[in-house]
């Protein structure tokens, strides 16, 4: 990866990392405290539209240098050095891979825009922040073999999550066959870390000229994101039961209790 910009050191990735950190605490919310909200519906469908595309290129681009025909071992695939044509296709998609991971921070910087800050949970944050980190030393030194087997998963998942993204950007009439869809883009993201948690383990139980450290450094942060993933599930999905002043219990769903609408009028609540 000599001679690829921000791959001479991590300097730069960690710098534009911790920019992001603080854009989301202090730039971002001092920038928006006295605007409005921005709608851009525009710019957001244009913006799922790219990510659509993007994320599908790179499933693609990884799968025709070899993976969709078998040419490569799913278990345990060392990485290759060699001027090999279909090692540079997976090292350039890689590359690639770790570019876009800055363009996801754009999700953020809309949330903030249109002051959705019940969408930027610590998940959000977390996941957004750290990647581009956690993918240098594997993008500058183990592009390729094990280190494809995560990228090439998450591609296809982002272009699921995307496109779901692009049909909530239409509007509220389009939004509403979303629910379920919503609930299964966490599902298939939790049992990604889960796949690729487990595949980068693999070298506990057999020999894999893959490094170990470098499994270990995958595993480690598969396991943080799962963690991470299954906490938002819970609190975003279960249901939720509250005692009233009768002792019954109230089932919730989301935050609001079945069967109930709770609207904030001049200050006060009311129920209907």
């Amino acid at each position: 990866m000599d001679g690829y910009p921000l791959m001479s050191n991590p300097i730069v990735t960690i710098a534009l990392c911790l920019a992001y950190f603080r854009f989301v605490k202090v730039w971002g919310p001092r920038f928006m405290e006295n605007r409005p909200a921005f709608e851009l519906r525009g710019v957001l469908m244009v913006y799922n539209v790219c990510q659509i595309f993007i994320n599908a290129y790179l499933f693609w681009e990884v799968g025709q240098s070899g993976w969709f025909y078998g040419k490569f071992n799913y278990l345990c695939e060392p990485v290759d050095y060699s001027d090999n044509p279909s090692a540079l296709r997976v090292m350039n998609a890689g590359y690639l891979f770790f570019l876009s991971k800055f363009g996801d921070f754009l999700d953020t910087v809309f949330f903030i825009m249109r002051k959705k800050s019940n969408q930027i949970t610590a998940l959000h944050v977390i996941h957004h922040g750290i990647i581009p980190m956690y993918m240098w030393p594997l993008i500058r030194f183990a592009n390729g073999g094990n280190t494809v087997i995560g990228g090439f998963i998450n591609a296809f998942v982002h272009v699921i999550m995307y496109s779901y993204y692009f049909v909530s950007s239409m509007g509220p009439r389009f939004q509403q066959f979303n629910l379920m869809w919503k609930k299964s883009v966490t599902i298939c993201q939790i049992v990604q870390f889960i796949a690729v948690a487990i595949h980068s383990f693999q070298f506990v139980f057999m020999e894999c000229a893959f490094p170990a450290g470098f499994s270990w450094w995958i595993a480690a942060t598969e396991l943080l994101f799962l963690g991470l993933f299954i906490n938002f599930y819970r609190n975003a999905y279960r249901k939720k039961k509250k005692i009233d002043s009768n002792g019954n219990a109230i089932k919730y769903s989301n935050g609001t209790a079945n069967g109930a609408h709770k609207a904030v009028i001049n200050g006060q609540k009311k129920q209907s």
